[in-house]
């Protein structure tokens, strides 16, 4: 279905377990698709969700994502782009994986609050550029994380101009790069 403009709705995805890249794409530049398809899958495979609604400017809100062990990029890029978007997903997972939640909400200019983000290992990447340009929100989730891995927060909050309230970091082992441009050009 990429770039088919004129989509606005989608077909059932009943898949409980994903294979890598599978929905890689899938919805990317349907720009009239206002609703998601409920997306059921508890065990995702790398790339799995990546950029599967990027750039789908007429979705509002995002489908429940019940996985609480993650897959390498698996929402990479999930939402980017989504300017309309204004209730992210929770996100239940407490396992995480190099890269998981990389650039998710990238560009959710509408997007005013955060989903909490209950982790407290990290992977490498997992949350780099994860609200990049989200220009309306206010304040950051509660990061509970205490050991770090690196690049983990990289950009996470890079141009989010609204953004008034930084969250409390109680992590007690850093790694490199953990905190790299973390409120960039907020």
């Amino acid at each position: 279905f990429l770039n088919c403009t004129s989509l606005v709705s989608a077909p059932e995805l009943p898949a409980t377990t994903l294979a890598n890249s599978c929905y890689n794409g899938m919805f990317s530049g349907c720009t009239s698709l206002a609703q998601a398809p409920a997306l059921p899958a508890t065990t995702l495979g790398e790339h799995c969700y990546e950029s599967m609604f990027f750039g789908c400017t007429s979705l509002t809100t995002a489908p429940t994502l019940r996985a609480t062990t993650l897959a390498d990029y698996c929402y990479d890029g999930m939402f980017s782009g989504c300017t309309s978007l204004m209730i992210a997903p929770d996100l239940p997972a407490t396992t995480l994986a190099d890269w998981c939640y990389l650039d998710m909400f990238n560009g959710c200019e509408s997007l005013t609050s955060t989903p909490s983000l209950p982790a407290t290992t990290l992977a490498e990447y997992c949350y780099c550029e994860m609200f990049r340009n989200c220009s309306s929100l206010t304040s950051a989730p509660k990061l509970s994380a205490t050991k770090l891995a690196d690049y983990c927060y990289d950009a996470m909050f890079r141009g989010c101009t609204s953004l008034t309230t930084a969250p409390a970091l109680p992590a007690t082992t850093l790694a490199d790069y953990c905190y790299y441009d973390m409120f960039f050009e907020c």
